[in-house]
């Protein structure tokens, strides 16, 4: 069967529109510009999701491990402010929505920063369970969550993440969409986050809350974040 150069584009074209990245950090409302904030992302041209959670892409999914980090600028954001991410479509997959954050030596933008065991959960949006299915809103195209305020002040990664299970059923199915905005934060406190976990290394991809059939629920289904609990300060 012979495929059309228009036809392959128009399918790719499909595939890309449906996935999607987080180029934009949102502070107090205003969207920054692409990669401003945010550690530009290997799928910048794909939108393509990371599935292995055990790889190092997992942790901010960098174009280039080693040079993305120092290209990449750093915001001054206040403990208790509201910050975010936004996509550049729609968050089109339902599924599960979270944000890590984990303090970063030397600084924000060094590409050691982060790797480990550093991370601690921020805030978490879970789906949500309608008769036997799992759905959450897929119109939206952004997420944003107050930084603790009692979080000390100083540099820090802060890892935007969407869980997409719409083929989680089998291993390996769950599509990971994956932001990482550098920041300085400033007029914190003493609070003292936890508990801390290692990204990779915080999922091992059989939590029942990334391996699931979401369009088949049992009866009486209650949906299980994965990872650690959210640390509010």
């Amino acid at each position: 069967m012979k495929i059309s150069v228009g036809s392959f584009v128009l399918a790719a074209a499909a595939v890309a529109t449906a996935h999607y990245t987080f180029p934009d950090f949102i502070i107090n409302g205003a969207a920054t510009t692409d990669w401003q904030y945010v550690r530009e992302t290997a799928n910048h041209y794909s939108n393509g999701p990371v599935t292995d959670v055990t790889s190092q892409p997992f942790r901010c999914y960098e174009l280039d491990s080693s040079a993305t980090a120092p290209a990449t600028g750093i915001a001054t954001v206040a403990a208790g402010s509201t910050v975010g991410f936004k996509a550049n479509g729609a968050i089109y997959h339902p599924g599960y929505l979270a944000v890590y954050m984990s303090a970063a030596s030397p600084a924000a933008n060094s590409p050691n920063a982060g790797t480990g065991q550093t991370w601690f959960k921020v805030w978490q949006k879970l789906p949500t369970v309608n008769g036997s299915q799992l759905t959450s809103d897929t119109t939206i195209t952004q997420f944003t969550f107050t930084i603790p305020k009692s979080l000390p002040s100083g540099p820090y990664l802060i890892r935007g993440e969407q869980a997409a299970l719409h083929v989680a059923s089998t291993y390996g199915g769950a599509q990971f969409y994956i932001g990482c905005a550098q920041v300085n934060v400033t007029n914190g406190g003493s609070g003292k986050p936890s508990p801390l976990v290692s990204i990779p290394g915080v999922y091992t991809g059989n939590e029942p809350g990334l391996l699931l059939n979401i369009y088949n629920l049992p009866a009486g289904y209650v949906y299980q974040a994965p990872g650690p609990a959210v640390w509010s300060g």
